[in-house]
């Protein structure tokens, strides 16, 4: 499944997009440099499933968060 940003309608990077259809978020919001992922209920396995998928698949990717983020259960994942 392809996911186009609606101001260009350009296809998003291909590591990311590897990303999103092996981790399947279920709310997420695409950036300028990445995705923000949303409502996720237990944080710390959400994000180290993240990691795992990223080192699997070799992809150019990182992560980031910060407590504001935590606060509403959501990490950005951004291409490097």
């Amino acid at each position: 499944m392809k996911i186009y940003r609606m101001s260009t309608q350009k296809p998003i990077a291909k590591d990311l997009q590897k990303f999103i259809d092996r981790f399947e978020p279920a709310k997420f919001k695409i950036m300028r440099s990445g995705i923000e992922i949303r409502g996720v209920s237990n944080i710390h396995q959400a994000i180290q499933t993240a990691k795992d998928i990223i080192e699997k698949l070799k992809l150019n990717l990182n992560i980031s968060h910060s407590a504001d983020m935590v606060s509403y259960g959501g990490f950005e994942v951004n291409l490097r």
